[in-house]
């Protein structure tokens, strides 16, 4: 394999053969190509586009690159959820439980927050004791007598996909729908799934602004996973305001212990949830139908068996065995809770959820650099969605903040990431779209 000539021919358009690619993939894996070929490689596809197929064997490849998980030993369907970010989503940490309590096991693989969008892994890390990284016996286990684990992506899972992603994070190449499609899913094809359904937002809150480009990525992610021989559909959400009423690490996690201990429920979250929930049920023949499938879950819910499969994943990994009875004896507080005043009276009629997303980074709730430690306490809650009608100085949202000074700044900023009107406003539904 001589790596500058596949790097010629993706440049000049020619459609590669998948030894090929599989040739400069394993390549990439032992180290044996300058950072320069693999930015180049990226930049080729970034101008020239993959075909399906191609794309497909640049998946199975960076798959093949490390450990692929197995899990021939538990009679469970092996089904899993992932979405491309947004603001306010801490769907997957009710998914997983309630999917898990109908019968699905869930080895789920997450990430940490991605510019402007929260983190799954940051969020679990405001438990204390919770293992994000443990070692590949405990996860088995954990899934195996649980149902479910929701950690993080080890060094062995896809190895080849977090060299180049380190490389198109530096060289502009990461917009491409072909290399977002092989990095989303050959994380999931290395974690031994049998069926996985996708969540692709779209929105002002997400990285896929316009409709018609979610639809592309929603398409390739599906024909991909498809072709490499999972079983995957994907569902189109808005993120043009934050899904959940909390935004933050520990407030979006005691927004998830009261969702599945009943004590709250939140309309746009709540349909998201169990429309993934009816759609995992279905797609592993669980459930015949998506009607009976959210039946399932919302009994799951409301029945409390959801609840005890995520306090026994949590004690499993090292977190609290009383965390969803007694959260506030271990999710840490802001010394300082503010609430936001609405400018005027009038509904709530748009949102700039990106901006919202922004502004927990400001509190310390996110990464500037990579290195960057997170205070998990910081965020806000209580957010109302748009739709609602309230008066001049009533809150629309409550700052949880390090001091005074944080608290008054982001304030001021969410307040100007609202938009209220004089006219009820037309509202976009959650669901958009299913492919």
């Amino acid at each position: 394999m001589i790596p500058q000539e596949i790097i010629r021919r993706k440049r000049d358009g020619d459609e590669l053969a998948a030894a090929d690619i599989q040739s400069f993939i394993a390549a990439l894996a032992a180290g044996q190509l300058s950072e320069g070929q693999i930015g180049a490689f990226a930049m080729a596809v970034w101008f020239k586009g993959m075909s399906r197929t191609e794309t497909v064997a640049l998946t199975l490849a960076m798959a093949d690159s490390g450990d692929r998980l197995q899990w021939a030993d538990i009679d469970r369907p092996i089904a899993d959820k992932h979405s491309t970010g947004g603001v306010g989503d801490n769907v997957s940490l009710m998914l997983a439980p309630i999917a898990a309590a109908c019968g699905l096991a869930v080895p789920m693989i997450s990430g940490r927050g991605l510019g402007h969008t929260g983190g799954t892994l940051d969020k679990l890390e405001s438990i204390p004791g919770y293992m994000i990284t443990p070692d590949a016996d405990l996860f088995h286990k954990v899934v195996k007598e649980t149902g479910c684990a929701i950690i993080g992506q080890t060094g062995t899972l896809a190895p080849a996909d977090g060299r180049l992603y380190a490389v198109r994070d530096v060289t502009a190449t990461v917009d491409s729908i072909p290399l977002i499609t092989a990095s989303i899913l050959s994380k999931k094809l290395a974690a031994g799934l049998e069926t996985l359904v996708l969540d692709v937002k779209v929105g002002n809150g997400a990285f896929m602004a316009d409709r018609g480009q979610a639809e592309i990525l929603a398409q390739s992610l599906v024909e991909v996973a498809n072709g490499a021989g999972v079983k995957t559909s994907a569902l189109i959400t808005d993120m043009n305001q934050p899904l959940a009423d909390s935004a933050g690490n520990a407030v979006e996690m005691r927004n998830c212990l009261d969702f599945l201990a009943g004590r709250k429920r939140d309309t746009r979250l709540d349909s998201v949830v169990f429309a993934f929930a009816a759609e995992m049920l279905v797609k592993s023949g669980i459930a015949a139908s998506p009607d009976e499938a959210e039946g399932m879950a919302r009994q799951a819910l409301s029945s409390g068996k959801a609840a005890e499969v995520f306090a026994r994943m949590v004690s499993m990994l090292g977190g609290p065995a009383d965390l969803i009875e007694n959260p506030d004896r271990y999710l840490a507080r802001a010394p300082v809770e503010k609430p936001v005043p609405a400018a005027r009276s009038g509904w709530l009629s748009a949102c700039d959820a990106r901006g919202v997303g922004v502004s927990v980074i400001d509190l310390g709730g996110g990464r500037r650099h990579p290195a960057d430690r997170i205070d998990h306490r910081v965020g806000f809650s209580e957010l109302l969605p748009l739709g609602t009608r309230v008066n001049a100085g009533e809150p629309i949202a409550l700052v949880h903040a390090a001091d005074e000074a944080a608290a008054e700044r982001a304030a001021a900023a969410l307040a100007l990431h609202y938009r209220i009107t004089e006219d009820r406003p037309g509202l976009t539904p959650v669901i958009a779209g299913l492919i």
